[in-house]
């Protein structure tokens, strides 16, 4: 469904301005409507599919997953923002206390994982699923993220 929806783009006259009963779009520095939607569609579909993936995510290292989510939120804030000239140029930077967390985190819970494979007779996919938290209901599940 992804594709139909990053095409609805297309849909938006390349007019500098696009009009609608319900709200009004600027192109802005962009030019046009339809290169600013095409841009803003480049960050959104990606970030809609990790948001996804990450709350659907049975394995230990989903925190990973927030690497790249915390990326495209960035280019996304960096793409609607029209004073900045150079999109994308310092993202690292920006991006370096939420890496500090995720790495050194992914790796202790691998380090336990194979220290417990080293100790117990325990295939991967048992240990897996000791680690896993499997919540009973919506609330639980909200919760285990944050």
């Amino acid at each position: 469904m992804t594709p139909f929806i990053f095409y609805l783009y297309e849909l938006v006259p390349q007019s500098d301005i696009w009009e609608t009963w319900l709200f009004t779009f600027k192109g802005g520095f962009y030019g046009s409507a339809q290169v600013a939607a095409w841009t803003l569609m480049m960050k959104v579909i990606p970030l809609a599919l990790l948001i996804i993936w990450f709350f659907t995510c049975r394995h230990w290292w989903y925190h990973s997953i927030l690497v790249p989510i915390a990326m495209y939120t960035y280019q996304i804030f960096g793409a609607i923002n029209q004073e900045i000239d150079y999109v994308d140029e310092f993202q690292l930077i920006h991006l370096l206390p939420i890496m500090a967390i995720v790495i050194p985190s992914i790796y202790l819970i691998r380090a336990k994982i194979f220290n417990s494979i080293n100790t117990i007779n325990k295939t991967t996919q048992q240990l897996e699923d000791e680690l896993a938290y499997k919540p009973k209901d919506i609330w639980e599940k909200i919760k285990q993220y944050f």
